[in-house]
This record gives structure tokens, sequence and C-alpha cells, in this order.
């Protein structure tokens, strides 16, 4: 068993878990972590417009000269598609490590056909991955500096379109 599939067993457990509790305590159900529910093209289409949304937002936002608040938009235009691809497998995600882990279990067990660079994208730096949108997500939230490099704001804007449309063919082709 791989450390995405470990790691998606454990994010099941820990969002049944957190629904118990709340249960228990009379709460409404929340969890932060992954429930298997009944697979939705809707739900993904839904995610996929969200994608297209943030995307335009991005591009709204340079045009403003704030990009580093396009930062942010780039990384939830990814990050959406990921959410996409979670509910055409019946997948409800509360936390980002668990919607990332199963993205690259999904890929691991062959069940879905995605470049392996935009799960790098959601890794932090190091030898292997160069280009953290999770990295620079943090660095322009939390962080004091307004100027990103402009080049990587567009290779990212490219890779955005790139994922919306492999998300497009992952939802309505494949199985």
């Amino acid at each position: 068993m791989s450390q995405a599939s470990k790691q998606v067993d454990w994010c099941i457990k820990k969002a049944q878990e957190e629904i118990e509790e709340c249960k228990k305590q009379g709460k409404k159900p929340k969890h932060r972590g992954l429930l298997k529910v009944k697979p939705s093209i809707e739900e993904a289409k839904r995610h996929i417009g969200k994608a297209e949304h943030d995307i335009n937002v991005t591009e709204y936002l340079i045009k403003g000269g704030f990009r580093d608040a396009s930062i942010g938009t780039i990384f939830y235009t990814m990050y959406q598609c990921f959410l996409a691809i979670t509910s055409k497998f019946g997948y409800e995600s509360g936390n980002q490590t668990c919607t990332i882990a199963l993205i690259e279990s999904l890929k691991e067990e062959g069940k879905i056909d995605l470049d392996e660079k935009f799960i790098r994208y959601f890794k932090y730096e190091d030898d292997e991955v160069k280009d953290s949108i999770i990295e620079m997500r943090e660095d322009y939230t939390y962080g004091t500096d307004i100027t990103p490099d402009k080049s990587k704001i567009e290779f990212f804007i490219k890779e955005c379109r790139e994922l919306i449309d492999r998300t497009r063919e992952i939802i309505y082709k494949e199985k």
C-alpha cells in the first residue's frame, strides 16, 4: 500500500470519527478528512465552473495590478479541479492534504490519467519540486511581498488552463 493510499485511509477514518463526535455532541456534522459519498458528475461540473470563475478572477486581479492576490486564485483554480475529480469518484473532502492524497492515490491506481506535475504543484519545494503553488500561496497570503514574478504567474495561468481541460476530460470521458 502506497503512502498516498495509507493517507487516504487515515483521512476517511478521521472524517468518520469527527462526524460521529459531532453526532454525539448534537452538533452539525463537520469533518476535516474524506467521506465516501455518492459519485456526482453534477457536483464535479460545479467545481469545474468554480475553477473557471477563479481563473477569470485571477486575470481580473492581474489587470488591476494585484499580482500578489492572484496567487490565491491560481491555487484555488487548481484545487477546484481536484475537488471536481474527488466528486466524480464519490468523495467529499474537508482537508486540502487529504484531497491531494486522494488525487495521488487515484493516479497510482490508474483511475485517472493526470500529469504528475499537477500533484507536485501542491507539494513543498525540495530537490524534486521546483514550482510549488502551495508555497507561493502561503508566501503571498501571509507574507508582505506584493510583487510575484510575472513569468511565474503566466506559467501558472497556462498550467491552470491545462488542468481545467484535463479535468473536463477526466470528468466526461474516463470511467
